[in-house]
């Protein structure tokens, strides 16, 4: 449904430029929920931002039902429904959290902004008159922002890391809507994230590292693979052992 072939991305840093994407190939199929994970400033968010069109691709192509769609630009992937959620939100001064979600939906759609404020962890009567200025925290944003991402029906929903920035009830709810929008639409979730909650929705788990996709594999692969490292780790060990941390890690 989604196909990345080849795909590089070259960003100018104000210096030299810079290879942040190299040779991604990625298939993503129809009403499925991939987590992306791998160390930091492996390329998660930059893959994200070139499915998006924020980030150009310097080569390659990428596909959403067959359509080429690696020169439009970011409004027009977003008629065709792909749809992204930042890891940090803009902040939008002068509108109401309940227009924002009305117009999010789309002149066509039937939103219900409590419903969708109620799906991110937050209380309608506390949000829906609210302008999205600076007395928002960054959490506040990024769950309005997630649901302005519900309210519409997309064939691809992006998220940079929702859980960043949302306290732990909030978090329950989140993982509990990803699950329920995964039923009830045919969308595509692609999820960055770190956290095991989210790792176990995926059918699939795209490791990232290096500006390169390293695996495809399942959630109780990368989890038990993880856990095996950290108990390997010498460090932890001798941390364990003796209440110390002065052995050198081989992770």
């Amino acid at each position: 449904m989604l196909e990345l072939r080849n795909l590089s991305v070259t960003l100018d840093n104000g210096k030299e430029p810079v290879e942040v994407l190299r040779d991604i190939s990625l298939s993503l199929k129809e009403n499925k929920i991939y987590v992306m994970t791998g160390p930091n400033g492996g390329g998660k968010s930059s893959i994200a931002k070139a499915i998006m069109g924020i980030y150009p691709a310097s080569k390659g192509q990428i596909l959403l039902d067959g359509q080429d769609i690696t020169a439009l630009e970011i409004h027009e992937r977003a008629r065709l429904g792909i749809g992204y959620a930042f890891q940090q939100p803009p902040r939008f001064k002068g509108i109401q959290v309940r227009d924002f979600l009305t117009l999010a939906g789309g002149p066509d759609a039937r939103v219900n902004p409590c419903n969708l404020l109620i799906d991110v962890g937050l209380c309608a009567q506390d949000y829906l008159e609210r302008e999205m200025d600076a007395s928002f925290s960054g959490g506040e944003l990024k769950r309005v922002e997630i649901a302005s991402i519900l309210a519409r029906r997309l064939k691809v929903a992006v998220f940079d890391e929702p859980e960043a920035g949302i306290d732990l009830w909030s978090f329950q709810k989140l993982t509990e809507t990803f699950r329920d929008l995964h039923q009830r639409q045919e969308t595509t979730l692609v999820i960055i994230s770190h956290q095991e909650r989210i790792l176990r929705l995926a059918d699939e788990v795209i490791l990232v590292s290096g500006g390169r996709i390293a695996d495809i594999t399942s959630h109780e692969k990368i989890l038990g693979d993880i856990r095996r490292i950290d108990s390997d780790c010498l460090c932890r060990q001798g941390c364990n052992r003796e209440g110390r941390a002065d052995a050198e890690c081989h992770r």
